[in-house]
């Protein structure tokens, strides 16, 4: 991780992503950003993309090691910290119809992404990347499939765009639908099934959830983040699937295998993610409390992935500049306005007859 000799030039690069890293912090604080639900990963990443624009080229090039130990070291581990958000026992909290709109929207909008990116001639890990944000959580979604898919830093950047962009709108469309009327066809539950299980980020969710809901006395806001978290769940073995059909892929087409790429990838960490919500379902039960935010010490582990995670998009911003957004076009961000008809449409659906008959 650190190799000998280069520690110093790689600790230097690590402090400067940690700096931006605590800027994000404070910013996501200020209450202009705070309303927007803007969480500190996506500070991070503005935060980081404004430097790769500005001040990159004056970094050290012995710096860079560090950065990419951000991207990677750091990200891996920050994914199966995220784990200690969530417990088994939050399933089963909402049964079977949460699940079962989860999986759906998942696998449609993972695999209608790819059909829709050919279509669009997209190149396959923008397409990929954009649909597994658009699919389940947003930007710790990307990030975590930023490993398997072995792609550049921009297109990373360019998918966690468009989950700003959607998911933000969402967050305010919603709430408006929920009030105009336009959701009366749902029960309260399926109002919270349909938002937990189509909204990008786990902030949005608790943004939508908290306006039609404030009080959570209909169970709206709960239940929208225990069926998001179901959704985040997903990622696990969606990364695992996902490593395995990339590696056919990049066998059959004959892709270096010098570099490691013809080999299976195996996604260790989120194996890592699974063991750790189990190890805090397990945590909950001994420690008898209601909610994973009572297990000790559970609020310091968030908050250092947190950091964690806030530290990878920063460092993935960092690699960012609007040269290679010209390069990717328009055509991204039309893909996920595409995915997000569906989500905001055929999700509704989706979500009123399965919840109906189950």
């Amino acid at each position: 991780m650190l190799e000998k000799g280069t520690r110093a030039n790689t600790l230097h690069g690590v402090l400067l992503i940690a700096l931006f890293s605590f800027a994000a912090f404070y910013i996501a604080e200020v209450p202009v950003v705070r309303r927007l639900s803007f969480s500190p990963l996506i500070v991070g990443i503005v935060l980081g993309m404004l430097y790769a624009n500005s001040l990159r080229n004056k970094l050290p090039e012995t710096w860079v090691p560090g950065i990419k130990l951000c991207t990677k070291q750091v990200l891996r581990w920050g994914i199966i910290l995220y784990g200690f958000r969530l417990t088994l026992a939050e399933v089963a909290a909402v049964g079977i119809p949460a699940v079962a709109v989860d999986v759906i929207v998942v696998a449609v909008t993972i695999l209608g992404g790819v059909l829709l990116g050919r279509l669009l001639r997209i190149d396959r890990d923008t397409a990929l990347m954009t649909s597994t944000g658009s699919a389940i959580c947003g930007a710790a979604a990307v990030l975590g499939a930023e490993p398997v898919v072995k792609c550049e830093g921009y297109k990373t950047a360019i998918a966690v765009s468009t989950v700003v962009i959607f998911g933000t709108l969402s967050m305010f469309l919603y709430p408006l639908m929920y009030r105009t009327g336009m959701l009366s066809g749902l029960t309260d539950t399926g109002v919270a099934i349909y938002t937990g299980s189509t909204l990008h980020e786990v902030a949005h969710v608790a943004g939508a959830g908290n306006a039609m809901d404030p009080t959570d006395a209909l169970g709206i806001a709960g239940t929208a983040t225990i069926t998001k978290m179901i959704r985040v769940m997903l990622l696990a073995p969606v990364l695992v699937i996902m490593g395995f059909v990339l590696s056919g892929r990049r066998r059959r087409s004959g892709e270096a295998t010098a570099k490691g790429k013809g080999k299976i990838t195996v996604p260790w960490f989120a194996f890592g993610f699974i063991a750790v919500i189990g190890l805090n379902s397990l945590l909950q039960y001994l420690f008898g409390v209601e909610t994973v935010r009572e297990i000790p010490l559970n609020g310091t582990i968030e908050y250092v992935d947190t950091f964690m995670l806030t530290m990878a998009m920063t460092a993935l911003g960092t690699e960012t500049n609007l040269a290679k957004f010209k390069q990717a076009g328009a055509k991204p961000f039309v893909l996920a306005g595409l995915l997000y008809v569906w989500l905001v449409v055929g999700g509704y659906f989706v979500t009123k007859y399965l919840v109906g008959i189950l």
